[in-house]
């Protein structure tokens, strides 16, 4: 918001500041945070020190009925849904390729993902992370993460594939 007052993220375990040093390093931590074995617990303090107090993660896929709906999860709501899921399944999210912009100290990034249920595994699922990144002097801050996974009717662009 032009001029507007930025929200003071609230007081969570600090980020290592390897972490949110750099775009990259966020990027990555993002990735590694999520990623690991069946049954291997996730370390979410990590995620939540990327994320902005009041940051949210949002996936806009088709639901049952082939409607096109939209979910905003704080990364509460986020890990609430997903910690049954990684107990059972391995889940293996890696970056294939980016295209970003930043002004100033504002940032986004298109990171084209694959999902894999073991690392050597083959691919599930492919897609587009829309992550929103903000910098408040010290370090960067996940602000929202969008994503659409790619379907048969709509898949991915050899643009975000390079």
């Amino acid at each position: 918001m032009a001029g507007g007052v930025f929200a003071k993220p609230a007081a969570v375990k600090p980020a290592a500041a390897a972490d949110v040093a750099t775009v990259d390093a966020v990027i990555g931590a993002l990735y590694d945070t999520i990623s690991g074995p069946a049954g291997k617990a996730r370390d979410w303090d990590r995620l939540r020190g990327l994320f902005r107090a009041d940051g949210k993660l949002i996936v806009h896929a088709r639901n049952k009925e082939g409607i096109f709906s939209t979910r905003v999860l704080s990364v509460d709501d986020y890990i609430a849904g997903v910690t049954p899921l990684f107990a059972k399944k391995g889940f293996f999210e890696s970056e294939l390729t980016r295209k970003s912009e930043q002004f100033g100290q504002i940032a986004h990034v298109f990171s084209t993902y694959e999902s894999r249920h073991a690392k050597e595994a083959k691919p599930f699922q492919r897609g587009i992370n829309s992550i929103q990144l903000v910098n408040d002097g010290r370090r960067w801050w996940v602000q929202s993460l969008v994503w659409q996974a790619e379907t048969d009717h709509n898949p991915l662009p050899q643009r975000y594939l390079k």
